[in-house]
């Protein structure tokens, strides 16, 4: 378990140095646990504002930078997994003679036991101290959220803390949910319904072991995201623009649906690749479907001038609404990456409006639960387009949602989702 501890650390040091968590996990040496550490550091990393705090509370001076990180992995174990206590202590000190140095063995051991007798009063302390400890994000990434959500910035917060279900979208060309349900069945897997086509899998574990998964029966995808389809309102004969299209979910889902003219278009040409990969493993016809590399926001370049009955702009966003499936987002967001991430939704949306046809209509969605990428952003651009006319997005009665924007739902919920904002808009 050391060793494990050590490349936690590790990683959990690179992601506050910069670099993003699956970046800093593919430096994990050969030999070592790798689904164990990968466990450790996203854990670690979703309550880091807490384990921080508490790592410094803990000692009477500041702490190196990687014993920090050390110290934040063992607490992890020791508050939410079921490793002994005295296992955890025990390979910690371990690890922090190879992390670090031989003299801070006893560092650990004094700082883990003393965790382990003081554990509630030092919670209530750091908690109560400061924000960041207590909601594990950003100070800035709070405040905004206050502004933006007021009736709902604490629950947000707290789903973004908690560790996200692993959601399957059923291939209604290859099977029914009830079928894909009984085969998870005789493979001893359980699942829920949820939405019109999903199920959550009660015990998450890696994809390729799911039966179904090689044959195109099923694909990863967020119950939130599911809603794609049926708000653009996809229909046979149409012609459909995915106009940020990788890798290719959202794309390959709405083939599934109806029969269309689909065009996927992204502009890196390393995750286009990705789309053509998920539309071959789901068995989908190709025949009526382009996949292309492009810039959405410079149709000269890729258009052949026909006009489009539907475009989904899922355009580049912060990704503040997933962060529960990507804790580095996190720590690694800074505030100026919301005007940034603006001005480019901005220029998307302004491209590909010209490429609608009268009638048609225009789904945007982010991934954030930021308003200056989300509801100030249609404002503006409604402003900007006399033509644009939004319509009414009435959600199913399960989904937690204020006006377009999802609500990230908390473990248990009926409909439990990550945080994505729609608005449809319809060219008058």
């Amino acid at each position: 378990m050391d060793r494990e501890q050590a490349a936690a650390a590790l990683a959990v040091r690179r992601v506050l140095d910069g670099a993003t968590l699956p970046v800093a996990l593919a430096e994990t040496p050969e030999g070592v646990a790798r689904a164990f550490v990968q466990e450790l550091a996203y854990g670690t990393l979703r309550h880091w504002g807490r384990l921080a705090a508490l790592a410094q509370a803990l000692s009477a001076r500041p702490l190196e930078a990687k014993l920090s990180a050390l110290i934040a992995v063992a607490l992890y174990q020791l508050d939410h997994t079921r490793s002994p206590p005295f296992a955890v202590v025990d390979r910690a000190v371990d690890a922090a003679a190879v992390l670090v140095r031989t003299q801070a063995k006893s560092v650990v051991n004094a700082m883990l036991r003393r965790y382990l007798r003081e554990r509630d009063a030092l919670n209530d302390k750091v908690v109560r101290d400061s924000p960041v400890a207590r909601w594990s994000h950003q100070r800035w990434w709070i405040g905004r959220l206050q502004a933006d959500i007021p009736a709902h910035w604490e629950s947000i917060l707290v789903a973004g803390n908690q560790r996200p279900p692993l959601t399957l979208r059923v291939n209604r060309r290859a099977a029914t949910r009830e079928q894909a349900l009984t085969r998870l069945r005789e493979a001893g897997i359980e699942g829920s319904p949820v939405g019109e086509w999903g199920i959550v899998v009660t015990e998450p574990r890696p994809v390729a072991d799911l039966p179904g998964f090689a044959e195109g029966w099923v694909s990863v995808q967020d119950a939130g995201a599911q809603l794609v389809p049926t708000l653009l309102d996809v229909r046979n004969g149409q012609r459909v623009l995915d106009a940020c299209a990788a890798p290719g979910g959202k794309a390959a889902h709405i083939a599934e649906c109806a029969d269309v003219e689909l065009t996927a278009l992204d502009a890196d040409p390393a995750r286009v690749s990705r789309i053509d990969e998920n539309l071959v493993r789901l068995r989908l016809d190709r025949s009526a479907i382009r996949v292309a590399v492009g810039d959405a926001g410079v149709p000269a370049t890729w258009w052949d001038g026909r006009p489009f009955d539907r475009i989904l702009a899922d355009v580049p966003c912060t990704a503040s609404g997933t962060v529960r499936r990507h804790p580095d987002s996190k720590w690694l967001r800074r505030k100026t990456d919301i005007a940034s991430f603006a001005a480019q939704q901005k220029r998307l949306l302004h491209g590909l409006w010209p490429l609608l046809a009268p009638g048609g209509r225009l789904l945007y969605v982010t991934c954030s639960v930021f308003d200056a990428e989300n509801e100030l952003q249609i404002r503006q651009f409604m402003q900007d387009e006399p033509a644009a006319l939004r319509e009414t997005i009435s959600f199913p009665a399960d989904v937690p949602a204020s006006g377009g924007q999802l609500l990230p739902s908390g473990n248990g919920a009926s409909h439990n989702q990550d945080g994505f904002f729609y608005a449809l808009l319809r060219k008058g």
